[in-house]
């Protein structure tokens, strides 16, 4: 019974470090390195994350630059940036790329906030699916005589208490990234 739970706790704390992720990637009118972490550029035949070919910093609060290892990048970073869903255009200097983001329209912004909802959702969502097939585990070890009535009272009871804290979790994401977009 034991296992049911912590394997449930582990799966829940994946699906919400996965949202973190993905909110990190949102773009929210300031630089921010995590928007490139999807690009893969082509490094000697294989696609490779920007972060393992340049150094990737901010300068300015919308600023950010793209200094490759090997200037030859230079070109392959560009157009992998541009063929991506990013929407901003690098700019190409010779030694570095810098991408500078632009402020959001409040419409833009209402979309974005809309997203988070829908994405925090998503992540709840997936959170009670984890809690249901925990549920039905308990039911099962319950009927084949592994656990008694008690124990799958109790087991349930565990399941739900780390259920309510996950979802407290992802909605404190949700709104805390919502708050954020409507700040800048």
């Amino acid at each position: 019974m034991n296992t049911v739970i912590k394997g449930t706790d582990e799966k829940m704390t994946k699906s919400v470090n996965h949202l973190e992720t993905e909110f990190a990637e949102i773009r929210a009118g300031r630089a921010n390195p995590s928007v490139l972490d999807k690009i893969r550029v082509d490094y000697y035949g294989s696609p490779t994350p920007i972060n393992q070919v340049a150094a990737v910093s901010v300068t300015e609060a919308r600023t950010l630059i793209i200094q490759p290892w090997d200037t030859s990048l230079l070109r392959g970073i560009e157009k992998a940036i541009q063929t991506s869903d990013i929407g901003i255009n690098p700019q190409n200097d010779g030694k570095v790329i810098r991408m500078i983001f632009p402020p959001l329209t409040e419409d833009r912004r209402k979309e974005i906030v809309k997203e988070i909802a829908k994405m925090g959702e998503e992540a709840k969502v997936a959170v009670r699916s984890i809690r249901r097939e925990a549920m039905d585990k308990l039911k099962a070890m319950k009927k084949s005589g592994d656990i008694t009535e008690d124990d799958q009272k109790h087991g349930e009871k565990k399941i739900q208490d780390i259920t309510d804290n996950h979802i407290k979790t992802i909605d404190s994401l949700t709104e805390k990234k919502q708050k954020q977009i409507m700040e800048i």
